[in-house]
């Protein structure tokens, strides 16, 4: 508790930088672009379209909803990835600032996350057009994907911690990661159903935080039920523990990563 006081307080300290850093992340995503910031819009629709063209044939079939299916798989698996991604060069990027002045390093990374999660927020707001042109009802329900939104930001904080301080001293985790977030994608159930596979061979599915956070998204959206109270515990136990291990690394090597830019 003492630690996130403390790390709202330096927030607050740090305000103008951080709304700055904001700023500066969102615009640059789509500097000298012609669409600008609709291209947060028209990006997943097109991914989507290519998906669904792809795969409706072949999972499509047995699937219900299945462009929703797919939809909210691609949703969470993208904000996922350009939130960790962006954050993974989040310190390296900022190099010239940070060496100069003395700001907390994870305000950078923070920055970038907000970015991305205004990107997530503007995709949602098509996946719920889709979902209204499915037919697929909206009930209260729906208040409840608030809590694996806020674990998945949690979870896309920890996570960038761990990466932005790995690149700082390891510059081929970018490339280790590419393939890292490729093969995370096929494990995620995007674009299948994991209900064809023998019921062992599916809890191997819930070793990946991404797929659970998905899972509890397709739950209330188009199933209209609630999960599991497991699932509950799965997504802020992911969250929690990639926070605390990224705390830990910025923590312990804060003052290391000057010596590195």
């Amino acid at each position: 508790m003492q630690l996130i006081l403390s790390t709202l307080e330096k927030l607050k300290k740090h305000r103008f930088l951080f709304e700055e850093l904001v700023k500066r992340d969102f615009k640059k995503k789509y500097k000298r672009t012609v669409l600008g910031m609709f291209w947060s819009l028209l990006s997943p629709l097109f991914m989507l379209s290519v998906m669904a063209l792809v795969f409706t044939q072949f999972f499509g079939r047995s699937t219900p909803h299945y462009i929703v299916y797919m939809f909210a798989g691609n949703l969470v698996y993208s904000y996922f990835k350009d939130a960790t991604s962006g954050g993974m060069g989040s310190l390296i990027a900022n190099a010239g600032i940070f060496t100069k002045v003395n700001v907390p390093k994870y305000l950078f990374l923070l920055s970038r996350n907000v970015s991305s999660l205004i990107n997530f927020g503007l995709t949602l707001v098509v996946f719920f057009i889709f979902v209204a042109a499915d037919g697929l009802p909206f009930t209260w329900k729906f208040l409840c994907l608030l809590y694996p939104i806020a674990c998945l930001v949690v979870f896309n904080i920890g996570v960038g911690l761990i990466l932005s301080a790995l690149y700082v001293v390891f510059k081929d985790i970018q490339y280790l990661y590419d393939i890292f977030t490729l093969a995370l994608m096929y494990f995620s159930a995007i674009f299948y159903n994991i209900e064809a596979y023998d019921l062992h061979f599916r809890y191997l599915f819930y070793a990946n935080p991404v797929f659970v956070y998905i899972r509890y998204f397709r739950k209330i959206v188009i199933d209209g039920a609630i999960p599991h109270p497991m699932f509950h515990v799965l997504c802020a136990f992911y969250a929690l523990a990639a926070l605390l291990i990224g705390g830990f690394i910025y923590r312990k090597y804060n003052y290391r990563f000057l010596y590195y830019v």
